[in-house]
Protein backbone atom coordinates (compact mmCIF):
# COMPACT_ATOMS: atom_id res chain seq x y z
CA UNK A 1 0.00 0.00 0.00
CA UNK A 2 1.41 3.39 -0.93
CA UNK A 3 1.84 6.10 1.69
CA UNK A 4 -0.75 8.24 -0.09
CA UNK A 5 -3.31 5.43 -0.11
CA UNK A 6 -2.65 4.76 3.55
CA UNK A 7 -3.56 8.34 4.42
CA UNK A 8 -6.46 8.68 2.03
CA UNK A 9 -8.33 5.61 3.25
CA UNK A 10 -11.09 6.42 5.70
CA UNK A 11 -10.13 5.24 9.17
CA UNK A 12 -12.49 2.82 10.90
CA UNK A 13 -10.92 2.99 14.35
CA UNK A 14 -13.44 3.28 17.14
CA UNK A 15 -13.22 5.63 20.09
CA UNK A 16 -12.69 2.65 22.38
CA UNK A 17 -9.64 1.57 20.42
CA UNK A 18 -8.25 5.10 20.62
CA UNK A 19 -8.81 5.17 24.38
CA UNK A 20 -7.02 1.86 24.85
CA UNK A 21 -4.08 3.04 22.76
CA UNK A 22 -3.95 6.33 24.63
CA UNK A 23 -4.04 4.58 27.99
CA UNK A 24 -1.02 2.48 27.04
CA UNK A 25 0.79 5.58 25.77
CA UNK A 26 -0.06 7.55 28.89
CA UNK A 27 1.08 4.83 31.27
CA UNK A 28 4.34 4.51 29.38
CA UNK A 29 4.92 8.25 29.34
CA UNK A 30 4.03 8.63 33.03
CA UNK A 31 6.63 6.02 33.99
CA UNK A 32 9.33 7.26 31.65
CA UNK A 33 9.89 10.98 31.14
CA UNK A 34 11.81 10.39 27.92
CA UNK A 35 9.20 8.09 26.37
CA UNK A 36 8.39 9.18 22.84
CA UNK A 37 4.90 9.41 21.37
CA UNK A 38 6.42 8.70 17.96
CA UNK A 39 5.50 5.19 16.85
CA UNK A 40 8.34 4.97 14.31
CA UNK A 41 10.84 2.12 14.50
CA UNK A 42 13.99 2.56 16.55
CA UNK A 43 16.42 4.89 14.80
CA UNK A 44 19.37 3.30 13.03
CA UNK A 45 22.85 3.69 14.42
CA UNK A 46 24.75 6.50 12.71
CA UNK A 47 27.68 5.68 10.46
CA UNK A 48 30.10 7.67 8.36
CA UNK A 49 27.95 7.43 5.24
CA UNK A 50 24.72 8.81 6.74
CA UNK A 51 26.20 11.36 9.14
CA UNK A 52 25.06 14.88 8.22
CA UNK A 53 27.88 17.40 8.45
CA UNK A 54 27.58 20.94 9.78
CA UNK A 55 28.36 23.55 7.15
CA UNK A 56 31.36 25.69 8.23
CA UNK A 57 29.41 28.96 8.11
CA UNK A 58 27.27 27.78 11.04
CA UNK A 59 29.95 26.71 13.49
CA UNK A 60 29.43 29.92 15.49
CA UNK A 61 25.63 29.56 15.51
CA UNK A 62 25.41 26.52 17.78
CA UNK A 63 25.41 28.57 21.00
CA UNK A 64 22.82 31.23 20.09
CA UNK A 65 20.27 29.72 22.49
CA UNK A 66 20.53 29.91 26.28
CA UNK A 67 18.93 27.06 28.20
CA UNK A 68 16.28 28.06 30.73
CA UNK A 69 14.45 25.73 33.11
CA UNK A 70 10.68 25.99 32.86
CA UNK A 71 9.23 25.57 36.31
CA UNK A 72 6.41 26.95 38.40
CA UNK A 73 4.98 26.73 41.91
CA UNK A 74 2.55 23.80 41.90
CA UNK A 75 2.05 23.66 45.67
CA UNK A 76 -1.42 25.22 45.50
CA UNK A 77 -2.70 22.57 43.08
CA UNK A 78 -4.68 19.50 44.10
CA UNK A 79 -3.58 15.93 43.43
CA UNK A 80 -6.16 15.74 40.64
CA UNK A 81 -4.83 18.92 39.05
CA UNK A 82 -1.25 17.66 39.14
CA UNK A 83 -2.31 14.39 37.51
CA UNK A 84 -4.17 16.41 34.88
CA UNK A 85 -1.02 18.46 34.19
CA UNK A 86 0.95 15.27 33.50
CA UNK A 87 -1.70 14.17 31.00
CA UNK A 88 -1.73 17.57 29.30
CA UNK A 89 2.03 17.34 28.84
CA UNK A 90 1.60 13.87 27.32
CA UNK A 91 -0.90 15.24 24.80
CA UNK A 92 1.41 18.17 24.08
CA UNK A 93 4.25 15.79 23.20
CA UNK A 94 2.06 14.38 20.45
CA UNK A 95 1.61 17.90 19.05
CA UNK A 96 5.40 18.16 19.07
CA UNK A 97 5.74 15.00 16.98
CA UNK A 98 3.02 16.17 14.59
CA UNK A 99 4.72 19.50 14.00
CA UNK A 100 7.95 17.73 13.12
CA UNK A 101 6.04 15.85 10.40
CA UNK A 102 4.62 19.13 9.09
CA UNK A 103 8.01 20.86 9.10
CA UNK A 104 10.35 18.11 7.85
CA UNK A 105 9.81 14.92 5.86
CA UNK A 106 12.45 12.80 7.60
CA UNK A 107 11.72 10.69 10.67
CA UNK A 108 12.82 12.64 13.74
CA UNK A 109 14.50 9.80 15.63
CA UNK A 110 16.45 8.55 12.61
CA UNK A 111 17.48 12.05 11.55
CA UNK A 112 18.80 13.08 14.97
CA UNK A 113 20.48 9.74 15.63
CA UNK A 114 22.53 10.17 12.45
CA UNK A 115 24.13 13.38 13.80
CA UNK A 116 27.19 12.43 15.84
CA UNK A 117 28.10 15.83 17.28
CA UNK A 118 25.93 16.54 20.34
CA UNK A 119 25.85 20.32 19.87
CA UNK A 120 24.88 19.98 16.21
CA UNK A 121 22.25 17.41 17.13
CA UNK A 122 20.77 19.73 19.76
CA UNK A 123 20.73 22.59 17.25
CA UNK A 124 18.83 20.43 14.76
CA UNK A 125 16.38 19.42 17.49
CA UNK A 126 15.74 23.05 18.41
CA UNK A 127 15.13 23.94 14.74
CA UNK A 128 12.98 20.87 13.97
CA UNK A 129 15.15 20.02 10.99
CA UNK A 130 18.31 21.08 9.13
CA UNK A 131 17.34 24.77 8.70
CA UNK A 132 18.38 27.63 10.96
CA UNK A 133 15.04 29.24 11.81
CA UNK A 134 16.72 32.38 13.15
CA UNK A 135 18.85 32.88 10.04
CA UNK A 136 16.34 32.93 7.24
CA UNK A 137 15.84 29.14 7.28
CA UNK A 138 19.28 28.61 5.77
CA UNK A 139 20.44 25.00 5.47
CA UNK A 140 23.07 24.30 8.15
CA UNK A 141 23.61 20.59 7.42
CA UNK A 142 25.19 19.34 4.20
CA UNK A 143 23.22 16.90 2.04
CA UNK A 144 19.94 18.72 2.76
CA UNK A 145 17.90 20.86 0.40
CA UNK A 146 16.55 24.37 1.00
CA UNK A 147 13.43 24.52 3.13
CA UNK A 148 10.29 24.55 1.03
CA UNK A 149 8.14 27.64 1.56
CA UNK A 150 5.17 25.33 1.92
CA UNK A 151 6.99 23.07 4.40
CA UNK A 152 5.30 19.64 4.23
CA UNK A 153 1.83 21.06 3.62
CA UNK A 154 2.16 20.88 -0.19
CA UNK A 155 3.94 18.63 -2.71
CA UNK A 156 7.52 19.76 -3.28
CA UNK A 157 7.05 19.85 -7.05
CA UNK A 158 3.84 21.91 -6.93
CA UNK A 159 3.96 25.38 -8.43
CA UNK A 160 1.82 28.31 -7.33
CA UNK A 161 0.23 28.46 -10.75
CA UNK A 162 -0.77 24.80 -10.55
CA UNK A 163 -2.30 25.25 -7.12
CA UNK A 164 -4.19 28.41 -8.01
CA UNK A 165 -5.67 26.80 -11.12
CA UNK A 166 -6.68 23.60 -9.35
CA UNK A 167 -10.24 23.01 -8.20
CA UNK A 168 -9.85 21.59 -4.74
CA UNK A 169 -12.10 20.98 -1.79
CA UNK A 170 -10.83 22.91 1.24
CA UNK A 171 -8.32 24.70 -0.99
CA UNK A 172 -7.56 27.44 1.54
CA UNK A 173 -8.30 25.27 4.56
CA UNK A 174 -6.44 25.56 7.82
CA UNK A 175 -6.71 21.87 8.62
CA UNK A 176 -5.73 19.91 5.53
CA UNK A 177 -2.62 19.08 3.52
CA UNK A 178 -2.28 19.08 -0.26
CA UNK A 179 -1.04 15.88 -1.91
CA UNK A 180 -1.10 14.15 -5.30
CA UNK A 181 -3.29 11.16 -6.04
CA UNK A 182 -2.15 8.18 -8.09
CA UNK A 183 -2.87 10.14 -11.27
CA UNK A 184 -0.68 13.01 -10.13
CA UNK A 185 -3.59 15.37 -9.52
CA UNK A 186 -3.67 17.66 -6.50
CA UNK A 187 -6.03 16.63 -3.70
CA UNK A 188 -6.53 17.70 -0.08
CA UNK A 189 -6.43 15.39 2.93
CA UNK A 190 -7.88 16.45 6.27
CA UNK A 191 -5.56 16.47 9.28
CA UNK A 192 -7.87 14.06 11.11
CA UNK A 193 -7.25 11.58 8.30
CA UNK A 194 -3.61 12.38 7.53
CA UNK A 195 -2.56 12.15 11.17
CA UNK A 196 -5.35 9.87 12.42
CA UNK A 197 -3.24 7.78 14.82
CA UNK A 198 -1.70 10.78 16.54
CA UNK A 199 -4.81 12.96 16.82
CA UNK A 200 -6.89 10.07 18.16
CA UNK A 201 -4.30 9.36 20.86
CA UNK A 202 -4.09 13.04 21.79
CA UNK A 203 -7.88 13.35 21.88
CA UNK A 204 -8.20 10.34 24.17
CA UNK A 205 -5.60 11.79 26.55
CA UNK A 206 -7.48 15.11 26.68
CA UNK A 207 -10.69 13.25 27.51
CA UNK A 208 -8.88 11.41 30.29
CA UNK A 209 -7.50 14.72 31.59
CA UNK A 210 -11.03 16.15 31.66
CA UNK A 211 -12.02 13.55 34.27
CA UNK A 212 -9.48 15.10 36.66
CA UNK A 213 -10.59 18.71 36.09
CA UNK A 214 -12.09 20.45 39.13
CA UNK A 215 -13.54 23.20 36.90
CA UNK A 216 -16.56 22.13 34.78
CA UNK A 217 -15.88 24.71 32.06
CA UNK A 218 -12.31 23.50 31.68
CA UNK A 219 -13.48 19.87 31.50
CA UNK A 220 -15.96 20.90 28.81
CA UNK A 221 -13.23 22.65 26.84
CA UNK A 222 -10.94 19.60 26.99
CA UNK A 223 -13.72 17.32 25.73
CA UNK A 224 -14.64 19.71 22.94
CA UNK A 225 -11.00 20.12 21.94
CA UNK A 226 -10.71 16.34 21.77
CA UNK A 227 -13.72 16.25 19.46
CA UNK A 228 -12.16 19.02 17.35
CA UNK A 229 -8.97 17.02 16.85
CA UNK A 230 -11.04 14.13 15.49
CA UNK A 231 -13.28 16.24 13.25
CA UNK A 232 -11.13 19.23 12.18
CA UNK A 233 -13.91 21.53 13.41
CA UNK A 234 -12.28 23.80 16.00
CA UNK A 235 -14.70 26.72 16.23
CA UNK A 236 -16.97 25.28 18.94
CA UNK A 237 -13.97 24.49 21.14
CA UNK A 238 -12.61 28.00 20.52
CA UNK A 239 -15.89 29.44 21.83
CA UNK A 240 -15.67 27.07 24.82
CA UNK A 241 -12.12 28.23 25.51
CA UNK A 242 -13.31 31.86 25.51
CA UNK A 243 -15.90 30.95 28.17
CA UNK A 244 -13.34 29.13 30.34
CA UNK A 245 -11.97 31.83 32.65
CA UNK A 246 -11.63 30.56 36.20
CA UNK A 247 -9.40 27.50 36.01
CA UNK A 248 -5.85 27.90 37.41
CA UNK A 249 -4.57 25.53 34.70
CA UNK A 250 -4.83 26.09 30.96
CA UNK A 251 -3.73 24.36 27.78
CA UNK A 252 -3.51 25.69 24.24
CA UNK A 253 -3.37 22.71 21.91
CA UNK A 254 -4.00 21.80 18.28
CA UNK A 255 -3.25 23.17 14.81
CA UNK A 256 -3.25 26.92 15.45
CA UNK A 257 -0.77 29.31 13.80
CA UNK A 258 -0.14 29.43 10.04
CA UNK A 259 3.40 30.91 10.08
CA UNK A 260 5.00 27.62 8.96
CA UNK A 261 3.08 27.81 5.68
CA UNK A 262 5.17 30.53 4.03
CA UNK A 263 3.81 29.65 0.60
CA UNK A 264 0.26 30.87 1.24
CA UNK A 265 -0.22 31.19 4.99
CA UNK A 266 -3.28 28.94 4.80
CA UNK A 267 -2.31 25.79 6.71
CA UNK A 268 -2.11 25.68 10.52
CA UNK A 269 0.70 23.96 12.40
CA UNK A 270 0.35 21.81 15.51
CA UNK A 271 1.54 23.25 18.80
CA UNK A 272 0.83 23.25 22.53
CA UNK A 273 1.36 25.26 25.71
CA UNK A 274 0.64 24.00 29.23
CA UNK A 275 0.09 26.90 31.63
CA UNK A 276 -0.36 27.82 35.28
CA UNK A 277 -2.29 31.01 35.96
CA UNK A 278 -0.67 33.77 38.04
CA UNK A 279 -3.72 35.05 39.91
CA UNK A 280 -2.16 38.16 41.45
CA UNK A 281 -0.69 39.44 38.17
CA UNK A 282 -3.88 38.60 36.31
CA UNK A 283 -5.93 40.76 38.65
CA UNK A 284 -3.75 43.77 37.76
CA UNK A 285 -4.27 43.21 34.04
CA UNK A 286 -8.03 42.61 34.02
CA UNK A 287 -8.95 46.29 33.70
CA UNK A 288 -7.31 46.84 30.31
CA UNK A 289 -9.53 44.65 28.11
CA UNK A 290 -12.61 46.82 28.72
CA UNK A 291 -10.97 49.72 26.86
CA UNK A 292 -10.80 47.87 23.53
CA UNK A 293 -14.01 49.29 21.97
CA UNK A 294 -13.00 52.84 22.99
CA UNK A 295 -9.48 52.45 21.63
CA UNK A 296 -10.82 51.00 18.38
CA UNK A 297 -12.82 54.17 17.80
CA UNK A 298 -9.72 56.33 18.40
CA UNK A 299 -7.44 54.55 15.91
CA UNK A 300 -5.62 57.01 13.58
CA UNK A 301 -7.38 55.81 10.43
CA UNK A 302 -10.58 56.71 8.50
CA UNK A 303 -13.83 55.42 10.05
CA UNK A 304 -14.43 52.66 7.53
CA UNK A 305 -11.22 50.91 8.59
CA UNK A 306 -12.31 50.75 12.23
CA UNK A 307 -16.04 50.08 11.87
CA UNK A 308 -15.71 46.53 13.23
CA UNK A 309 -16.38 46.37 16.95
CA UNK A 310 -13.98 44.12 18.88
CA UNK A 311 -15.60 41.65 21.26
CA UNK A 312 -15.96 42.96 24.80
CA UNK A 313 -15.73 39.49 26.35
CA UNK A 314 -11.97 39.40 25.91
CA UNK A 315 -9.70 38.89 28.91
CA UNK A 316 -6.08 39.46 29.81
CA UNK A 317 -4.14 37.21 32.16
CA UNK A 318 -0.60 36.29 33.23
CA UNK A 319 0.67 32.71 33.31
CA UNK A 320 3.76 30.68 34.01
CA UNK A 321 4.30 28.33 31.09
CA UNK A 322 5.54 24.85 31.99
CA UNK A 323 5.61 23.13 28.60
CA UNK A 324 6.01 24.16 24.96
CA UNK A 325 5.38 21.71 22.12
CA UNK A 326 5.49 21.84 18.34
CA UNK A 327 5.45 25.14 16.48
CA UNK A 328 5.62 27.20 19.69
CA UNK A 329 8.87 25.43 20.60
CA UNK A 330 10.59 25.71 17.19
CA UNK A 331 13.31 28.36 16.94
CA UNK A 332 12.25 31.56 18.69
CA UNK A 333 9.99 31.05 21.71
CA UNK A 334 6.66 32.77 22.14
CA UNK A 335 6.26 34.92 25.27
CA UNK A 336 2.62 35.94 24.81
CA UNK A 337 -0.43 34.46 23.12
CA UNK A 338 -3.48 36.05 21.54
CA UNK A 339 -6.12 33.51 20.53
CA UNK A 340 -8.36 32.24 19.00
CA UNK A 341 -7.44 33.19 15.43
CA UNK A 342 -10.96 32.47 14.14
CA UNK A 343 -12.27 35.82 12.87
CA UNK A 344 -15.89 35.01 13.81
CA UNK A 345 -14.93 34.14 17.39
CA UNK A 346 -12.88 37.34 17.61
CA UNK A 347 -15.79 39.50 16.47
CA UNK A 348 -18.34 37.80 18.74
CA UNK A 349 -16.22 37.11 21.81
CA UNK A 350 -12.91 38.90 21.35
CA UNK A 351 -9.74 37.04 22.25
CA UNK A 352 -7.84 35.88 25.29
CA UNK A 353 -4.39 37.36 25.84
CA UNK A 354 -2.03 35.16 27.79
CA UNK A 355 1.22 36.72 29.01
CA UNK A 356 3.86 34.05 29.68
CA UNK A 357 5.54 35.82 32.55
CA UNK A 358 8.35 33.40 33.43
CA UNK A 359 9.46 33.04 29.80
CA UNK A 360 9.22 36.80 29.36
CA UNK A 361 11.40 37.47 32.43
CA UNK A 362 13.98 34.97 31.20
CA UNK A 363 14.27 36.77 27.85
CA UNK A 364 14.42 40.20 29.46
CA UNK A 365 17.23 39.28 31.85
CA UNK A 366 19.35 37.23 29.43
CA UNK A 367 18.78 39.18 26.20
CA UNK A 368 17.09 42.58 26.53
CA UNK A 369 19.32 44.10 29.20
CA UNK A 370 22.59 43.08 27.46
CA UNK A 371 21.25 44.45 24.14
CA UNK A 372 20.50 47.79 25.80
CA UNK A 373 24.00 47.95 27.25
CA UNK A 374 25.46 47.29 23.81
CA UNK A 375 23.30 49.37 21.44
CA UNK A 376 21.39 52.06 23.40
CA UNK A 377 22.98 55.39 24.43
CA UNK A 378 23.96 55.40 28.13
CA UNK A 379 21.50 58.14 29.12
CA UNK A 380 18.52 56.11 27.82
CA UNK A 381 19.52 52.65 29.07
CA UNK A 382 17.70 53.20 32.37
CA UNK A 383 14.50 53.40 30.32
CA UNK A 384 14.77 49.74 29.30
CA UNK A 385 12.64 48.13 32.02
CA UNK A 386 10.76 44.88 32.60
CA UNK A 387 7.62 46.98 33.17
CA UNK A 388 8.02 48.36 29.66
CA UNK A 389 8.88 44.97 28.16
CA UNK A 390 5.93 43.24 29.82
CA UNK A 391 3.48 45.99 28.82
CA UNK A 392 4.71 46.27 25.22
CA UNK A 393 4.41 42.50 24.83
CA UNK A 394 1.02 42.44 26.49
CA UNK A 395 -0.46 45.26 24.42
CA UNK A 396 0.95 43.66 21.27
CA UNK A 397 -1.39 40.76 21.98
CA UNK A 398 -4.27 43.06 22.91
CA UNK A 399 -3.78 44.98 19.67
CA UNK A 400 -4.42 41.86 17.60
CA UNK A 401 -8.06 42.42 18.55
CA UNK A 402 -8.07 45.94 17.08
CA UNK A 403 -8.30 47.05 13.47
CA UNK A 404 -10.03 45.05 10.77
CA UNK A 405 -10.53 41.34 10.13
CA UNK A 406 -12.50 41.45 6.87
CA UNK A 407 -11.59 43.47 3.77
CA UNK A 408 -13.80 46.35 2.67
CA UNK A 409 -13.94 45.31 -0.99
CA UNK A 410 -15.24 41.73 -0.88
CA UNK A 411 -11.81 40.11 -1.01
CA UNK A 412 -12.66 37.93 1.98
CA UNK A 413 -10.76 38.01 5.25
CA UNK A 414 -7.52 39.93 5.56
CA UNK A 415 -5.71 36.63 6.10
CA UNK A 416 -7.04 35.17 2.85
CA UNK A 417 -6.46 38.25 0.72
CA UNK A 418 -2.88 38.95 1.86
CA UNK A 419 -1.82 35.28 1.62
CA UNK A 420 1.80 34.67 2.69
CA UNK A 421 2.21 38.31 3.79
CA UNK A 422 -0.78 38.25 6.14
CA UNK A 423 1.10 37.00 9.20
CA UNK A 424 4.00 39.47 8.93
CA UNK A 425 1.67 42.45 8.43
CA UNK A 426 -0.59 41.33 11.29
CA UNK A 427 2.42 41.08 13.62
CA UNK A 428 3.51 44.53 12.47
CA UNK A 429 0.03 45.88 13.17
CA UNK A 430 -0.02 44.37 16.65
CA UNK A 431 3.39 45.81 17.50
CA UNK A 432 2.60 49.33 16.35
CA UNK A 433 -0.97 49.47 17.68
CA UNK A 434 0.23 48.02 20.98
CA UNK A 435 2.59 50.94 21.38
CA UNK A 436 -0.20 53.31 20.31
CA UNK A 437 -2.45 51.82 23.02
CA UNK A 438 0.21 52.26 25.70
CA UNK A 439 0.43 55.96 24.86
CA UNK A 440 -3.35 56.39 24.87
CA UNK A 441 -3.82 54.59 28.18
CA UNK A 442 -0.99 56.55 29.80
CA UNK A 443 -2.72 59.77 28.74
CA UNK A 444 -6.04 58.51 30.13
CA UNK A 445 -4.39 57.62 33.44
CA UNK A 446 -5.35 53.95 33.06
CA UNK A 447 -1.70 52.86 33.01
CA UNK A 448 -0.07 54.24 36.15
CA UNK A 449 3.33 52.51 36.02
CA UNK A 450 6.29 53.88 34.11
CA UNK A 451 6.80 56.77 31.71
CA UNK A 452 6.33 56.91 27.95
CA UNK A 453 10.13 57.12 27.56
CA UNK A 454 10.40 53.66 29.13
CA UNK A 455 7.91 52.08 26.76
CA UNK A 456 9.44 53.70 23.65
CA UNK A 457 13.07 52.90 24.55
CA UNK A 458 12.24 49.34 25.61
CA UNK A 459 10.37 48.95 22.34
CA UNK A 460 13.47 50.12 20.45
CA UNK A 461 15.66 47.56 22.22
CA UNK A 462 12.98 44.98 21.49
CA UNK A 463 13.29 45.64 17.76
CA UNK A 464 16.95 44.62 17.89
CA UNK A 465 15.96 41.47 19.77
CA UNK A 466 13.28 40.45 17.26
CA UNK A 467 15.17 41.42 14.10
CA UNK A 468 17.70 38.76 15.06
CA UNK A 469 14.97 36.15 14.44
CA UNK A 470 15.66 36.54 10.72
CA UNK A 471 13.67 36.99 7.54
CA UNK A 472 11.83 33.66 7.80
CA UNK A 473 9.97 34.77 10.93
CA UNK A 474 6.76 36.80 10.64
CA UNK A 475 7.86 38.74 13.72
CA UNK A 476 11.31 39.29 12.24
CA UNK A 477 9.92 40.63 8.96
CA UNK A 478 7.55 42.93 10.86
CA UNK A 479 10.41 44.33 12.89
CA UNK A 480 12.61 44.95 9.83
CA UNK A 481 9.80 46.87 8.12
CA UNK A 482 9.21 48.93 11.25
CA UNK A 483 12.92 49.59 11.89
CA UNK A 484 13.42 50.96 8.39
CA UNK A 485 10.19 52.97 8.51
CA UNK A 486 11.16 54.50 11.86
CA UNK A 487 14.62 55.31 10.54
CA UNK A 488 13.18 57.14 7.52
CA UNK A 489 10.83 59.11 9.80
CA UNK A 490 13.62 60.06 12.24
CA UNK A 491 12.05 58.19 15.17
CA UNK A 492 15.55 57.26 16.32
CA UNK A 493 19.12 58.28 15.54
CA UNK A 494 22.47 56.49 15.59
CA UNK A 495 25.62 58.25 16.76
CA UNK A 496 29.23 57.77 15.64
CA UNK A 497 29.76 55.12 18.31
CA UNK A 498 26.94 53.06 16.84
CA UNK A 499 24.57 53.74 19.76
CA UNK A 500 20.89 54.46 19.25
CA UNK A 501 18.62 57.02 20.89
CA UNK A 502 14.86 57.56 20.60
CA UNK A 503 13.34 60.87 19.49
CA UNK A 504 10.08 60.97 21.46
CA UNK A 505 8.17 63.41 19.26
CA UNK A 506 9.12 61.82 15.95
CA UNK A 507 8.51 58.33 17.36
CA UNK A 508 4.94 59.32 18.22
CA UNK A 509 4.34 60.68 14.72
CA UNK A 510 5.84 57.57 13.10
CA UNK A 511 3.65 55.29 15.20
CA UNK A 512 0.50 57.08 14.01
CA UNK A 513 1.45 57.15 10.33
CA UNK A 514 2.58 53.53 10.23
CA UNK A 515 -0.61 52.48 12.03
CA UNK A 516 -2.68 54.17 9.34
CA UNK A 517 -0.62 52.59 6.55
CA UNK A 518 -0.94 49.04 7.89
CA UNK A 519 -4.66 49.28 8.69
CA UNK A 520 -5.35 50.67 5.22
CA UNK A 521 -3.40 47.89 3.50
CA UNK A 522 -5.30 45.30 5.53
CA UNK A 523 -8.72 46.85 4.96
CA UNK A 524 -8.10 47.08 1.22
CA UNK A 525 -6.72 43.56 1.03
CA UNK A 526 -3.89 45.18 -0.91
CA UNK A 527 -1.59 42.23 -1.63
CA UNK A 528 0.58 44.18 -4.08
CA UNK A 529 0.96 47.07 -1.65
CA UNK A 530 2.07 44.77 1.16
CA UNK A 531 4.39 42.89 -1.20
CA UNK A 532 6.06 46.17 -2.14
CA UNK A 533 6.30 47.26 1.52
CA UNK A 534 7.99 44.01 2.55
CA UNK A 535 10.32 44.07 -0.47
CA UNK A 536 11.43 47.65 0.12
CA UNK A 537 11.59 47.73 3.92
CA UNK A 538 11.74 44.13 5.09
CA UNK A 539 15.51 44.07 4.71
CA UNK A 540 18.53 44.41 6.99
CA UNK A 541 20.94 47.17 5.94
CA UNK A 542 24.70 46.71 6.13
CA UNK A 543 24.85 49.11 9.07
CA UNK A 544 22.21 47.25 11.03
CA UNK A 545 23.82 43.91 10.17
CA UNK A 546 27.13 45.21 11.59
CA UNK A 547 25.38 46.35 14.76
CA UNK A 548 23.68 42.99 15.17
CA UNK A 549 27.08 41.34 14.70
CA UNK A 550 28.25 43.30 17.76
CA UNK A 551 25.59 41.48 19.77
CA UNK A 552 27.06 38.17 18.63
CA UNK A 553 30.56 39.34 19.52
CA UNK A 554 29.26 40.18 22.99
CA UNK A 555 27.90 36.58 23.21
CA UNK A 556 24.35 37.78 23.80
CA UNK A 557 21.94 34.87 23.18
CA UNK A 558 19.53 35.25 20.29
CA UNK A 559 16.85 33.31 22.11
CA UNK A 560 16.21 30.73 24.81
CA UNK A 561 15.62 26.99 24.79
CA UNK A 562 13.85 25.07 27.51
CA UNK A 563 14.65 22.33 29.93
CA UNK A 564 11.09 21.20 30.52
CA UNK A 565 8.77 18.30 31.24
CA UNK A 566 7.28 16.21 33.99
CA UNK A 567 10.62 15.32 35.53
CA UNK A 568 11.55 19.01 35.88
CA UNK A 569 8.20 19.67 37.57
CA UNK A 570 8.32 16.62 39.82
CA UNK A 571 5.17 15.15 38.27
Amino acid sequence: MTLLKKYTLKTQRTKIAALVLAAVTTLTACNNETASTNTAAKAPVANEQNTPQLLPAFKDRLDIYKEVTLSADLSHLSANQKHMLALLIDASKIMDDLFWQQAFSQDKQAFLAAIKDEKVRNFADINYGPWDRLDGDKVFLAQNEAKAHGAEFYPKDMTKAEFEQAELADKEGLYSVVRRNDEGQLITIAYSEMYSDEVNRAAAILEKAATFADDKEFANYLNMRAKALRTDDYQASDFAWMDMKNNPIDVVIGPIENYEDQLYGYRAAFEAYVLIKDLSWSEKLAKYAQYLPELQKELPVPKKYKAEVPGSDADLNAYDVIYYGGHSNAGSKTIAINLPNDEQVQLEKGTRRLQLKNAMRAKFDTIMLPIADTLIVPEQRKNVTFTGFFANTMFHEVAHGLGIKNTLNDKGTVRQSLKEHASALEEGKADILGLYMVRQLLEKGVITEGKLEEYYTTFMAGIFRSVRFGASSAHGKANMVRFNYFQEEGAFSRNEQGLYSVNMEKMTAAIDSLSELILTLQGNGDYQGVDQLVASKGIISETLAADLARLETANIPVDIVFKQGKQVLGL
